[in-house]
């Protein structure tokens, strides 16, 4: 997530999905003025709370505890919506359990498991300037995250701009998938035996993954 963290600047508004997308709020660089938005209500999301400070009330999208900073405030679902729909988001990082070569995600319909909904990926991915992925690169029983074409329920088409996961950070382009940054523990053999796509090496190859 601290990669993630870096593409953040100064004025920014950002939404977290939950799960693994909430640990940016963990490493805004310091210094650096970013309004964090959850689409439950609340607009100036701080890092997770100490445990002698956490407050009940207090809780993102995914019901988990947060922190606030100065000036926080609090609104109605539907006014957040009509924030994340009116294009006021200048980036989103999301979940998902598949990508494919053209940017279409799929994050709410887990195989096998009862559906409460798609929550609000689809608006955030039509509304938000920027969609970036954070995911584990592959499934635990080792099967490729990022495919040719999706195979679950859709949450968004040609929607992913950037996918960053433990093995690399990558850019959606209308050629393909470019490898931009790669992990230090990681080689190029390793990355495309859990990619179905043929991963777009740029000129000069992909240079070592930012922290």
């Amino acid at each position: 997530m601290k990669r993630i963290a870096r593409e953040l600047r100064d004025g920014f508004y950002v939404n977290l999905g939950i799960g693994i997308p909430t640990l940016v709020a963990n490493y805004v660089p310091k210094g650096m003025e970013v309004i964090l938005q959850s689409e439950n209500g609340m607009l100036g999301v701080g890092p997770y709370p100490l445990d002698s400070e956490v407050d009940p009330d207090l809780i993102n999208a995914g019901k988990e505890t947060i922190s606030e900073i100065p000036g926080c405030s609090y609104f109605s679902s539907a006014d957040s919506f009509g924030m994340i729909r009116g294009g006021h988001i200048d980036l989103t990082v999301l979940g998902a359990l598949q990508v494919d070569e053209k940017g279409t995600l799929a994050n709410w319909a887990v195989p096998g498991k009862m559906l409460k909904g798609m929550g609000g990926a689809m608006d955030l991915v039509a509304g938000a300037k920027r969609v970036f992925v954070a995911m584990e690169h592959a499934t635990k029983d080792r099967k490729p995250k990022i495919l040719k074409k999706c195979t679950l329920p859709l949450t968004g088409v040609a929607v992913v701009h950037h996918i960053v996961t433990e093995l690399g950070v990558m850019d959606i382009t209308p050629g393909g998938i470019v490898l931009k940054e790669l992990a230090p523990d990681a080689t190029l053999e390793q990355i495309q035996a859990v990619t179905e796509p043929k991963l777009i090496l740029p000129p000069g190859g992909p240079v070592p993954m930012l922290g």
